[in-house]
């Protein structure tokens, strides 16, 4: 009996246990378990990013010579050897990344886009004098000025703390480093109340100095007198003259003299200042002389068969004279450089020479919208830089406040196809002429109705003064 009492109890106690881990293993099995992954973080906010950009610094590259000023709000000056300097407005500057910076600006003069993406990094490169400085001076009054020819020597090898990349919507685009130059901006003063002038948000003027002034000048005095001047001498030709070229040593003088009522029969005359003697080079239905720059011969429109012919003679002989262009021109513009002459029709300017091919322009393309095509205007290459053109044009449309033919003076790059207008849109301005270092130009303002004088003003537009009482000034040295 006892043994069996015993296994009974054994077996429910199995049972028991039995059932027991049953329950525990169900319960373990409901109860979440903790898992092998780490909680996340909680995310800090983002850090406020930094408004805060690199300021008064050069920017400059040498293929081909330029520079860029970046003062405390963005780009203020864009300069290229052998061109005006170009003002701008600088408009915003934001980042692009960390290290990063990307400036927008305004080319003040023809309103095109200007960006410059800004790095800091290493930059090296060769330099000596940068456009910009061999530009820059420091007049008496602090202000920064612009020299007469900008120029690049490259000398030296030098590391800068910013790579750049400026792009100009019209002139294109162009790579090169940049440092901190704050030797080259006037000294800054601290922000008052009145910042928000928006006369004292504009960029500084500067003036250009280190020009030469012409020593050899002819002009037409009211009275029809031609006035020629070298250095302190003057002399006056007693006799009624056109188209006046002066030699490059100044010292000779190219004229036309009508000699009929009607027009068609003239004479290019050659006068010397030293000796103060004419003399007739060619007559007949001729205009319009022009010298080379070696002085050796002389180009002129001569008319045949009812068509201006471009001809060309040498000084010594010039009644051997032989045709450069049999084609039909109205106006003959001078030499583009020893080979090429420069003439126009109604549609197109001609680079007309005696051992290239021929190249034009269409004038349209040259004046735009803006002006019109007539026959009276002239058109100058500049002596340091042929890629820039001189154009003295009638307005298709008067501006407010000028009479109805008014008449201005603008810049055009053959390349970029950019064109500045220089004079105001008020004044009547025409025969723009330049000086031989090319940055000063000469022009015919009239006063009244009755009165014009010469003006003066720099390649920039600045400094406009006057210079003499006559008109159709030119220049020799």
């Amino acid at each position: 009996m006892f043994p069996r009492l015993l296994c009974l109890t054994c077996s429910l106690l199995f049972c028991a246990g039995f059932q027991a881990s049953q329950s525990f293993a169900q319960q373990a099995a409901k109860t979440p378990q903790p898992t092998s992954e780490v909680p996340k973080p909680v995310q800090a906010p983002a850090s406020p990013q930094s408004t805060h950009y690199p300021i008064l610094l050069l920017g400059h590259g040498s293929d081909p010579v330029w520079s860029v000023l970046i003062g405390q709000k963005g780009p203020e000056r864009f300069d290229r050897a052998n061109y005006p300097p170009v003002a701008l407005e600088p408009v915003n500057v934001s980042p692009e990344a960390p290290e990063s910076w990307v400036y927008h600006a305004k080319d003040i003069a023809t309103g095109a886009d200007v960006t410059i993406h800004l790095t800091r990094e290493v930059c090296i490169d060769a330099v000596g004098t940068t456009a910009t400085e061999s530009a820059q001076k420091t007049t008496a009054a602090g202000k920064p000025s612009t020299a007469a020819t900008p120029s690049s020597s490259t000398s030296t090898i030098a590391k800068n703390a910013f790579r750049i990349v400026l792009e100009h919507a019209q002139i294109g685009k162009l790579n090169g480093c940049a440092r901190v130059a704050a030797e080259l901006f006037p000294k800054i003063v601290n922000q008052s109340a009145d910042d928000d002038d928006p006369d004292k948000k504009k960029p500084p003027v500067m003036a250009i100095i280190n020009f030469k002034a012409p020593t050899a000048i002819a002009f037409v005095t009211s009275g029809g007198k031609i006035v020629v001047s070298h250095g302190a001498a003057k002399k006056i030709i007693p006799v009624a003259g056109t188209d006046l070229a002066l030699s490059h040593d100044g010292k000779k003088l190219l004229y036309t003299r009508n000699d009929s009522k009607m027009g068609s029969e003239r004479t290019i005359v050659l006068y010397d200042f030293d000796t103060a003697r004419s003399k007739d080079l060619v007559h007949g239905p001729v205009r319009e002389g022009f010298w080379p720059p070696d002085d050796s011969r002389f180009a002129y429109l001569q008319s045949q068969d009812q068509k201006w012919r471009v001809v060309a003679s040498p000084i010594s002989t010039p009644e051997t004279a032989s045709p450069l262009y049999n084609g039909n021109v109205d106006s003959l513009q001078g030499w583009a450089d020893g080979h090429s002459v420069l003439a126009n029709d109604a549609q197109s300017l001609y680079w007309i020479s005696d051992d290239r091919p021929q190249q034009s322009l269409p004038l349209k393309e040259i004046y735009g919208d803006t002006f019109r095509v007539s026959d009276t205007d002239s058109i100058r290459v500049c002596p340091v830089n042929p890629d820039l053109l001189l154009v003295s044009a009638k307005y298709f449309t008067a501006p407010a406040g000028a009479p109805p033919d008014a008449a201005g003076i603008f810049l055009y790059e053959i390349r970029a196809k950019r064109r500045v207008v220089l004079t105001p849109p008020e004044q009547w301005s025409s025969h723009g002429e330049w000086s031989r270092d090319g940055v000063q130009i000469f022009y015919t303002r009239r006063m009244s109705a009755t009165s014009s004088a010469t003006y003066r003003i720099f390649w920039d537009g600045s400094g406009p003064r006057r210079y003499v009482d006559g008109i159709d000034l030119v220049v020799g040295q």
